[in-house]
């Protein structure tokens, strides 16, 4: 794991039970600052559940998550970590503008922001357009515009590809890379295994545990395959045959 001054993001022994489930199983990871960490895994492994532990909104049962050197949900965090959910935390009656003003508003940013967030996730020109008209990837990126008004350091987005076609996830991921590249540090959680190339750091999640923490290089290096989702399913298989010595 990366030497904790070059984390933002810390989980020690972090577990995590719903209706008397236990769904995080003492979770160890870290997200090293600056760069896109993919948080891959079948739907239901957990993946919200970690991702709203890290944005500080999720009952935990025992252990802790640590943002940018504080625990996570502190309110000096507030405006330092933005987080994108899955469905698209905007109004549909407003144009893009209107949204923006509106959550400029809420979340204390200067307005002046605006323009600077709408360049950023490729919106120019589309700030009159009222959101319920826009196209499905259209919508994901006003939602992340809403999120970089404060320009937070740190970006929680939780799948923030489904359901996209592969034209509007490459231009999706190539503005991760541009935030990365400018140094903030982006969880971006998916279960589209072609999607881990694209990040500088794996995790690779199943039935409430991490399974493999490491670049994708380092992973196809380890697994001895060619592709992510064959790596994927050695990590998986090299964890059942561990099971049963």
């Amino acid at each position: 794991m990366p030497a904790a001054s070059d984390s933002a993001i810390q989980v020690r022994r972090l577990s995590v039970d719903r209706g008397g489930t236990r769904v995080l199983h003492a979770l160890d990871l870290d997200v090293p600052a600056g760069s896109v960490t993919g948080l891959l895994g079948p739907s239901g492994c957990g993946k919200t559940t970690l991702m709203r532990a890290v944005v500080g909104v999720q009952i935990v049962r025992s252990g802790e998550v640590t943002v940018l050197g504080r625990p996570a949900g502190a309110p000096e965090l507030r405006d330092r970590v933005g987080y994108v959910t899955q469905a698209p935390a905007v109004y549909g009656d407003l144009t893009v503008k209107e949204n923006l003003l509106y959550f400029a508003r809420v979340l204390g940013a200067p307005a002046g922001r605006i323009p600077q967030a709408i360049a950023t996730v490729g919106l120019g020109g589309f700030e009159g357009r009222i959101v319920h008209r826009l196209s499905g990837g259209q919508l994901a990126r006003v939602s992340l515009a809403t999120a970089l008004l404060n320009e937070p350091p740190v970006l929680v987005l939780d799948e923030p590809t489904v359901g996209l076609d592969p034209v509007l996830r490459e231009e999706l991921w190539q503005t991760f890379d541009g935030l990365a590249g400018q140094g903030v540090t982006l969880l971006v959680s998916s279960h589209v295994m072609d999607e881990a190339a694209r990040c500088h750091q794996l995790l690779l999640m199943r039935d409430g545990r991490i399974l493999a923490s490491e670049t994708p290089e380092a992973l196809l290096e380890r697994t001895g395959t060619t592709d992510l989702s064959q790596a994927f399913l050695a990590v998986i298989h090299a964890q059942e045959e561990e099971r049963v010595r």
